[in-house]
């Protein structure tokens, strides 16, 4: 009997782009994604992906020691309880990125994940931190990711995830293939211009190149006051032979469900024999790297 796993991402505005009110900000979003979520349930959704720091705007625009109020632990700050009993209620698997507080000082770039039962398996840091255009100052507000490249056991498939800048590089993508996953989840807030050409060319690789499905999550609308540009959406979903199965609109708030068969992943290894093929003692700039 086939493995198909009914999947959903969300892609949502900030619903008051006109002000920085940091708490009315928070409580807007999340107050948006509760519909949101509800829908993906409703859809059929086992498993959900929130788009990246999903209860703000992308407050990396700026450099501004307030935003660091924003942050919360994890698991034990409200909005991840919140989002363990929605994940409870709706009985569906949850990937949720956050501005996560570590100790006082510490911040870093998390996605947590919860099961169906809402109980908190674990989270992945984001570890490629930009701080290379205006507008993306992110080394000011996150410290780099510590806990590697974890892969989630569920009852709907092995999760793995990957945040925005992270897709600019292949080894953590084939990390998380290594580490057994079979859906890979990458939350982004990108906008249009330098890298919109790059949304539909490196996701659709790192799905070839490890054989697994990719879900990219990207926001939309554009944010006051700092107008960095338009954020595209197009949220999709990739197979792992590279084919866009499903994708969202360019600007309006959308959950994409797309049916993913993880038993595609065993006919595709079948036929591209990748990881068997693969030479890692032969990669001497990797091996010197990581002093073998």
């Amino acid at each position: 009997m086939p493995r198909i796993t009914r999947a959903a991402l969300i892609q949502c505005s900030n619903p008051l782009s006109d002000t920085t009110d940091l708490k009315k900000i928070k409580a807007a979003m999340i107050e948006k994604h509760l519909g949101l979520i509800k829908k993906a349930a409703e859809d059929g959704a086992k498993v959900c992906c929130l788009q990246e720091i999903f209860y703000g705007p992308y407050f990396c625009a700026e450099q501004e020691v307030k935003w660091y109020d924003t942050a919360e632990p994890i698991p034990d700050g409200p909005t991840i309880k919140l989002m363990q009993d929605l994940a409870k209620k709706h009985q569906m698997v949850m990937v949720v990125p956050i501005y996560e507080l570590d100790m006082t000082g510490v911040y870093y770039n998390t996605a947590a994940v919860i099961d169906e039962t809402g109980q908190y398996l674990g989270k992945y840091r984001k570890h490629h931190i930009p701080h290379c255009h205006p507008g993306f100052w992110e080394k000011f507000y996150f410290k780099p990711g510590n806990l590697g490249y974890p892969v989630f056991q569920t009852r709907f498939g092995k999760i793995g995830v990957y945040i925005c800048y992270d897709r600019h590089f292949p080894e953590g993508a084939r990390e998380l293939g290594l580490n057994g996953a079979e859906i890979v989840f990458n939350p982004s807030a990108t906008v249009a211009g330098l890298s919109e050409y790059l949304w539909k060319i490196e996701q659709p690789a790192h799905a070839v190149a490890n054989q697994y499905y990719v879900g990219a999550i990207n926001r939309v609308g554009t944010e006051a006051p700092w107008n960095i540009g338009e954020f595209y959406g197009q949220s999709y979903f990739v197979n792992p032979r590279g084919q866009i199965v499903k994708q969202a609109s360019r600007d309006k708030d959308e959950v994409v469900v797309a049916d993913l068969d993880l038993d595609v992943i065993q006919e595709v290894r079948n036929v591209w024999q990748f990881y068997r093929d693969r030479r890692p003692e032969s990669y001497t700039q990797t091996a010197k790297a990581i002093g073998v």
